[in-house]
């Protein structure tokens, strides 16, 4: 199949020509080396993921690098990190060239880590996360949100499962959290008990879109906080999990302050939860948390794929009061959103932005929008609009932008 352009391209094109060195993160085949070939053609492209490479680099770093050339790509960079404090030298002597180096690392703690210490103020930061809506729309037909939900539920959105429909997702998920296992946390964590932290990633997919509540996952797992809060960084450092904050300024002590937990490609959370049909996906205990969950990973992609960071809360006060997603749109400027896996959407699913407006009238509340399956935007009151999920990643776009 053909490259499949990437939202995040012009970014990346903007980024070499304006910093000394790009790195672009994500999790494991969400198609940065892809991206980087296809994007930027005049670039050398080394993988580091190669052990004869990696020898090379470690037994003659400066040869290594002189013989790269002047504008190279080195892929999953995590591996080499002694190469740093010499791509720094490099940088040094010729400050005035940009895009020298792009590096490419799929787990962002270690890899942001080393760069920062080496490269402070020379080099950007990305972060590609598997294909969007839009994206996979250039490669299959997609017409409905109900479509898009259930094949990114059912066959992911990572670009090999999505370019390969023959492949099966089941076998590859399987291979694909074995390699991430043995390749990514035991090689680069002290984990402990690699089957403890295969059955706390089950755990965490069966409560996406809930409160992280720590002491029941170690207890459940008969663990100690301390060891889930550090596989927790694990997971969210590889753009596996996101983290999503509760909106609290201001607010005082009426909400709570603990974040809800998503999958950032809820093929994973379904092949973990082992939700493989579209029956068990739309009808079963699952369905309203995964489609939250969908919506979520989609509105993060729309920030990260323009290079910015995501303003993205949740609200639940003491009295009952929950908003899925608030949007900063600016200080105290808030869009509320609420997902909910409905094709008739009606006003008393926005009875919660009716009550957060009325409650909360000293911010600017935008126009609450309730994310559905409807085939069309339909306004239900004058400030409550029912709307389709490309019309809302349509407008969040607007805002980013």
């Amino acid at each position: 199949m053909n490259y499949i352009h990437r939202q995040i391209e012009s970014q990346v094109r903007g980024l070499v020509n304006s910093f000394p060195s790009l790195v672009i993160s994500g999790p494991r085949q969400s198609g940065k080396s892809t991206l980087l070939i296809n994007t930027l053609t005049d670039y050398k492209y080394i993988t580091l993921d190669d052990p004869l490479t990696r020898e090379r680099a470690a037994a003659d770093p400066l040869l290594f690098l002189d013989t790269a050339g002047e504008k190279v790509i080195l892929d999953e960079i995590q591996w080499a990190p002694h190469l740093m404090s010499y791509i720094k030298m490099n940088i040094d002597r010729h400050r005035e060239k940009t895009g020298t180096y792009v590096f490419t690392g799929s787990q962002q703690f270690t890899l942001i880590k080393n760069l920062s210490d080496s490269l402070a103020g020379r080099i950007a930061l990305l972060d590609l996360l598997p294909f969007s809506v839009d994206e996979k729309k250039s490669a299959i037909p997609l017409a409905t949100t109900i479509d898009a939900f259930t094949h990114a539920a059912l066959r992911s959105s990572y670009p090999e499962l999505t370019t390969h429909p023959d492949l099966d997702a089941a076998s590859w998920y399987g291979s694909y959290i074995q390699t991430y296992l043995e390749r990514d946390v035991r090689s680069l964590y002290n984990i402990g008990n690699l089957r403890d932290f295969q059955r706390f990633l089950q755990l965490l997919a069966s409560r996406c879109a809930q409160l992280l509540n720590l002491s029941q996952f170690a207890n459940d797992l008969g663990v100690s906080v301390p060891t889930v809060k550090s596989w927790l960084s694990i997971l969210e450092a590889g753009r596996i999990i996101y983290l999503l904050s509760p909106y609290y300024a201001n607010l005082g002590k009426r909400v709570t302050k603990t974040p809800k937990v998503y999958f950032l490609d809820i093929g994973l959370a379904c092949y973990l939860t082992g939700v493989k049909d579209r029956e068990h996906l739309l009808k079963g205990p699952m369905a309203g948390p995964l489609f939250e969950n969908f919506c979520i990973q989609e509105t993060i992609k729309l920030f990260f794929n323009r290079g910015r960071r995501a303003n993205l809360y949740y609200l639940r006060t003491n009295n009952n009061l929950e908003i899925d997603l608030l949007i900063e749109e600016s200080f105290q400027t808030l869009i509320p959103i609420e997902f909910k896996l409905n094709k008739t959407p009606n006003l008393a699913m926005g009875s919660n932005i009716a009550r957060f407006k009325k409650l909360f009238s000293r911010f600017t509340i935008r126009e609450g929008r309730i994310v559905s399956l409807t085939d069309q935007t339909i306004p239900l009151s004058s400030d409550i609009t029912a709307i389709t999920l490309d019309d809302y990643l349509q407008q969040v776009s607007a805002v980013i932008t």
